[in-house]
This record gives structure tokens, sequence and C-alpha cells, in this order.
């Protein structure tokens, strides 16, 4: 029913106690990332039909590429299915007014693994900047989709962090990454290899990095490569020790820093929550950048809270807009 590139993920909602502690199971959300605008038709049928037989009522929503169903029984809410809708690459990005509205930049990080995330990502009707892991089986699939659809393509590039501490970035090392000692031959040579499997990529942003952004000979090293390929840098700030950001502004690489992670707490009320923290830091400073990951409550947050953005002052741009 929901074809070869459509997703089925399903995440138990967990109610808590008064004192934050969690208490039971409240709901099952599930996310179904559809393939085909048609097969939403289809869809809305079966959910009927099931609906009906088990005697369950039924709300349906809609905002922005996300149709909601929330399912109850005698009134006690059993189910939530959000159905991310693709739509037309044509119709994806609607005119943004100009003037002297704030900007907020959207990076996605961490695609190339899962083709399936990174076509419900595409299906957002808004323009977003898509970072991409270098070496994957889906790398330049994804790469050229986003291109063709509009959207700015970054190289998401691995880069040493530290073996203990990094708290939710892990410690797991990628095969092929920029490494403390490495140098500028070495940098040169691997982004170059990094970046045939990123085509139509703009600029870079690390992928882990705490040892390596705090390293000051392993960026100074970076840079320059950067600077001679015309691709400009954002810091993730993966630590507060990172030298990156002021290493490619000595170089004369256009670059920016990550305001605000999205989804460190991977739920739809979470992201919305630093989306919201997104917009007024981008009020208040005149722009901002949040990075986040192709989660499916990641997906269903932003189709849900970005539409909402305009209205409050905020105009969506790709991240090369705020570099400088």
């Amino acid at each position: 029913m929901t074809g070869r590139k459509s997703e089925i993920t399903i995440r138990p909602e967990i109610a808590h106690s008064p004192s934050g502690t969690p208490s039971r199971l409240a709901a099952d959300d599930i996310f179904i990332s559809l393939g085909d605008p048609s097969q939403a038709v289809a869809l809305r049928q079966a959910l009927a039909e099931i609906s009906q037989r088990h005697g369950l009522s039924v709300a349906e929503t809609s905002q922005g590429g996300v149709i909601r169903f929330d399912f109850a029984s005698h009134g006690t809410r059993t189910h939530t299915i959000h159905v991310i809708v693709p739509l037309d690459a044509r119709s994806r990005f609607p005119a943004q007014h100009a003037g002297g509205a704030a900007e907020l930049a959207i990076i996605l990080d961490d695609l190339g693994h899962d083709r399936s995330a990174a076509d419900s990502l595409l299906a957002l009707p808004f323009p977003l900047t898509i970072s991409v892991l270098p070496h994957l089986p889906f790398s330049a699939d994804v790469a050229e989709e986003a291109y063709r659809r509009g959207d700015q393509i970054m190289l998401h590039l691995p880069m040493e962090s530290q073996s203990e501490g990094e708290g939710s970035e892990g410690a797991i090392p990628e095969p092929i990454e920029l490494r403390e000692g490495m140098n500028q031959q070495q940098v040169a040579s691997a982004l170059d290899a990094m970046l045939e499997t990123v085509p139509h990529a703009a600029g870079v942003n690390n992928h882990q990095g705490s040892r390596a952004t705090a390293d000051p000979a392993l960026m100074q090293a970076l840079m320059p490569a950067l600077r001679e390929r015309g691709l400009f840098f954002i810091d993730s700030r993966t630590t507060a020790a990172t030298v990156a950001y002021d290493a490619a502004e000595s170089a004369g690489v256009r670059s920016a820093s990550r305001k605000v992670f999205l989804d460190d707490t991977a739920t739809r009320e979470a992201v919305l929550a630093q989306l919201d923290l997104a917009a007024r830091d981008a009020l208040r400073d005149g722009s901002a950048i949040a990075i986040g990951h192709p989660h499916p409550a990641t997906i269903v947050a932003l189709a849900e809270g970005v539409p909402g953005l305009e209205s409050k002052g905020i105009r969506l741009v790709f991240a090369s807009d705020l570099v400088h």
C-alpha cells in the first residue's frame, strides 16, 4: 500500500508522573513517510476502515506536509499516525517575503545512510541545507536528488572525536575522517575523496570532531583547502573548545557557527521547543543556524513548526546566506 520508498517507524509515547519520571505507556506514535502523494488517498481509506473495524474514533488534522490522525478508544487516545506526504518540487518553496526579516538556516545532518529518511526530508515544502556524509551507500544519490529539488548541499565532514565523554556525539570513529597529526596534503587528499561522493557540495560542517576542531594545527591545515575549493564552513560546535571558526576566519574562509541543536531529544515536542529557541535567537541576533537530523519526529516537527515562522518575522534561508 505504501510503496517501495515509503517508511514506517513506531515509537512508544511514555506518560510521566508529576515528578517527571516515566510511569506508563500513553500511546503509540507512528510515522509513515510516503513515497508518492497519490498514496495518501488509499492510506486514508485504509485507516478509516481500521478505525471502524475496531470501534475507534479518529480526528484528522493537516499542517505543512504532514497529515495527523489521532485515534481514540472511549475518549482515550491510543495511537497518533503522522503521515509525511511529499510535495511536487515546484511547489516546495513558496515565495519568501524580503525586507527586514530575521533569517534562519536549518541544516539536516547525517544524510547518506537511509534513502527513505532523505526522501521524507526532501518532501518538506521549504528550503533546507542538506549535509551528506561521504562514502555511504546513498551519499551521491541523496546529494543529486536534493540538488535537483533545489536544496543546498553540504559535505558533513567526519572529524576525530574525543575517545570518552562525548555525550550525544558518541565516540565511534568514522572509517575515513580528519585526525590529529594529519598534514595539509593529507587533509586535502581526504577532502577531495569525500567530495567525490557528495556532488554539488557548496560548503562543509563537521561531523563529530570534538578533538579535531579543538586542534589548531589540524584546523589550519583544513581551511586553505576549503578556501581553494570555494567552500564555506559551518562550525557545528560539538565542543566548547573549538577553534574551527577562528581558523576559518583567519584563513579567509566564509564561515558561521551553529546556534541550536534541534533534536538532542528526538521527540516532536522537544524539537518544536528547540525550533522556537532558534527562532528567538534569530529575532534577537538577526540570524541563526540550527542543526538537526533525519529522525521521524524531527521531520514531523519541522513540517508543523516551520510554516509559522514567517508570521513571526523569520525568513528561512540556506546556510550559505549566513556565512561571512
